[in-house]
């Protein structure tokens, strides 16, 4: 399509206004964190890292940290099993109800977190409550992992239907088991796209608060409950701004990578 220049112009302008609107408040949390002034006066006066000493010597948001580690992880491993099953289901056999099922896999990253976080904790408390587990670590994990689900689906997805089956049908053809096929020609061949899936699964389990907040049992905190419980109280409202900055860069880091890896077709968000 040929565009004008008046219209390239536009839509120059167009992209860099979106772009402050997203990056500026984000580039404001990083500047804070420097703030000497406790009240975030702004322009600042003086700028210091003793707020980052505060927040380095803080146990609950150390232990807060441990804890989204731990989530992250635990979600992260169910949505690399169960979303690279689903995928290779999908697209290596035909069966009935094919795309009602890939409908149903995708559905959770479309919902409300808040629906979510209704309907898992009223799963918890009606069905695995009256079975002896309480909620805890692993109830957030599991909340974590339905959505996380999704982009290691997609990502593994798309990546076989690029690659098709003509190499693992020449294996076969050769003499190699299902189990050698596996391991020498499909896993390279998916490799990155696991990987990429699992940076982004790892990403959006780290920063989640909404599903958190009703799957969470008595003393499990993740750092983004952590920042929402410290965030208006005047002693730790900057902490709470040096933490937020590091779960800004932390957050992009895997986000990136995935993108590298995986590609903008195969990446997936969260509404």
């Amino acid at each position: 399509m040929t565009l004008s220049p008046w219209a390239r112009w536009g839509l120059r302008a167009f992209m860099f206004l979106g772009l402050v609107f997203i990056y500026v408040p984000l580039l404001l949390v990083l500047v804070n964190s420097f703030n000497g002034d406790r009240t975030f006066a702004w322009p600042p006066h003086d700028f210091t890292t003793r707020w980052w000493s505060a927040a380095w010597n803080n146990s609950g948001a150390r232990d807060a940290l441990w804890t989204s580690i731990k989530a992250g992880l635990g979600a992260t491993a169910i949505a690399l099993i169960l979303g690279t099953m689903v995928s290779f289901a999908v697209q290596r056999f035909k069966f009935f109800g094919r795309d009602t099922l890939s409908l149903l896999i995708i559905l959770p990253i479309a919902l409300p977190g808040i629906v979510t976080g209704i309907a898992l904790d009223s799963a918890w408390r009606s069905v695995i409550e009256p079975l002896g587990l309480g909620k805890g670590l692993f109830s957030v994990i599991v909340g974590h992992a339905t959505f996380c689900v999704v982009v290691v689906y997609n990502n593994v997805l798309a990546r076989l239907r690029r690659t098709g089956t003509s190499l693992e049908d020449a294996s076969a053809d050769l003499g190699a088991s299902p189990g050698q096929t596996f391991r020498y020609v499909t896993f390279p061949l998916i490799r990155s796209a696991l990987l990429a899936g699992g940076l982004l699964a790892f990403a959006l389990s780290f920063d989640e608060i909404i599903v958190t907040t009703f799957t969470a049992g008595p003393g499990i905190t993740t750092l983004p409950i952590w920042i929402f419980n410290n965030l208006f109280r005047p002693n730790q409202a900057p902490v709470v701004n040096v933490v937020a900055a590091i779960l800004i860069v932390l957050s992009v880091i895997p986000v990136w990578f995935a993108q590298r890896l995986a590609g903008p077709e195969t990446t997936g968000s969260r509404t």
